[in-house]
């Protein structure tokens, strides 16, 4: 239980701290890559080098880069190669940018992709001699606990503030940021591009009946996750009804927490929970008192839900409305 303690906790900490704002990237027009004249290429692998080679140099040429984080401009000097991510989410992005060959240490949490160098260092409780033990030239982080930046400025060791995002606009910057940064500005707008096209689809493809409910659990204690949130918004995208809409706080964070006698006298049509991870069952949930005449539990539409991918805000939540899509279309009730 103590990842998912530790997730809500993240969450309510940068929901709380955070304004939701778009993350600008400003930084000139990266160079176009060089490639070699057929006229002096003699062989296929002489064309293969001297593509590698040129490229590079045209990314490193690049720089000074000037990006903004959550808590204003960051001058990058040269680029980076030898990168420390604290975010899972922030690890997710340098991978997908194609910098993962410059991450040389992420947080205990960052299990995605499978060759992130994963290490034992902490997002939540940073330490900032085992950091500077992987000789960072950047840092990524999603919050900033005990002033964590002011201690990598004071050693002049740049870092990125990359909260979690409160709209897919803000997830989007994020990846062009972190593109920008180190040096992967194209590869970042091809994944950008590639996230808005395939969430299209996926709406598009979902015919969601019209007034469709449905539920979302983040923990056993019936954290629930509503409209105002990042992840609210991703079931948004399908039209369906939230029924922790009812419950949140104008004020508030986006993750009310709701009564058992609420989530009962909605009877949502969909339950997704985000808890599966942390031993709750859709079996478990038809035995809590009162819940066994929902429509949802009397037709099995619960659905369990990857933890870590519910709780990230990366190119991967492609992934998540393509599940939610499909449990849409296996269980919903026809319009």
């Amino acid at each position: 239980m103590r990842r998912v303690a530790l997730l809500i906790a993240l969450l309510f900490f940068v929901a709380a701290c955070s304004p939701a704002e778009t993350i600008d990237t400003t930084t000139s027009s990266p160079d176009a890559t060089a490639t070699s004249s057929p006229e002096t290429t003699t062989t296929a692998v002489e064309t293969t080098t001297t593509t590698v080679e040129t490229t590079t140099t045209s990314k490193a040429a690049a720089f000074p880069v000037t990006v903004t984080d959550a808590r204003g401009e960051v001058t990058i000097v040269t680029m980076p190669e030898s990168i420390v991510s604290l975010s899972s989410t922030g690890t997710e992005m340098l991978f997908a940018v194609g910098a993962g060959d410059q991450v040389v240490a992420v947080d205990e949490f960052s299990t995605y992709p499978e060759e992130a160098p994963i290490t034992d260092l902490s997002g939540f409780t940073p330490n900032i001699e085992a950091i500077l033990s992987y000789d960072p030239d950047l840092v990524i982080i999603s919050f900033d606990p005990s002033d964590l930046q002011a201690s990598l400025d004071a050693v002049d060791v740049p870092s990125l503030l990359l909260p979690t995002a409160a709209s897919l606009d803000d997830s989007y910057s994020q990846l062009n940021t972190i593109g920008t940064a180190t040096g992967h500005a194209d590869e970042a707008f091809d994944v950008v591009a590639q996230m808005q096209g395939d969430l299209d689809s996926i709406v598009a493809g979902t015919d969601v009946p019209e007034g469709i409910s449905f539920y979302h659990e983040v923990d056993a204690t019936l954290y629930s996750t509503s409209s105002a949130s990042f992840l609210g918004q991703i079931y948004g995208l399908l039209g369906m009804e939230n029924i922790a809409d009812g419950a949140d706080d104008p004020s508030g964070f986006g993750f009310p927490q709701l009564a058992s006698e609420y989530v009962v006298s909605e009877d949502p049509d969909l339950i997704f929970l985000g808890d599966i991870d942390f031993g709750v069952t859709p079996e478990s949930v038809g035995e809590r008192p009162g819940w066994d005449g929902m429509t949802a539990v009397q037709n099995d539409a619960i659905v369990g839900l990857d933890s870590y991918l519910a709780s990230n805000w990366g190119p991967r939540v492609v992934e998540l409305l393509a599940v939610i899509a499909d449990a849409v279309a296996e269980y919903a009730p026809a319009s």
